[in-house]
């Protein structure tokens, strides 16, 4: 199967906006397609300042100790129940 040549991409954001507007099966021969092993992959992570009220952050502070996770990590984990569990009602 004859298939296009995937172009160059400079940033995520332009290989993402490429993907979203062309199909796959022009560029890639899944038939050829063999399973991936990435373990070192991480999530592509951005910083972002927030400010909350400092008995917040003192309340989550001691949770994440009670826990004995990083404060930072149960932030995280805490919003993505939150955005999940939102998600789940609009679908509703």
């Amino acid at each position: 199967m004859k298939t296009k040549q995937i172009p160059v991409f400079t940033s995520e954001e332009e290989e993402r906006e490429f993907w979203a507007n062309h199909d796959a099966t022009d560029f890639i021969d899944f038939s050829q397609a063999r399973q991936a092993l990435m373990p070192n992959l991480r999530p592509t992570l951005r910083r972002v300042s927030i400010r909350l009220p400092e008995s917040l952050l003192e309340s989550i502070r001691v949770l994440a100790h009670k826990k004995d996770v990083p404060y930072q990590s149960l932030m995280k984990m805490l919003l993505a129940e939150g955005i999940e569990r939102e998600l789940d009602l609009q679908r509703e």
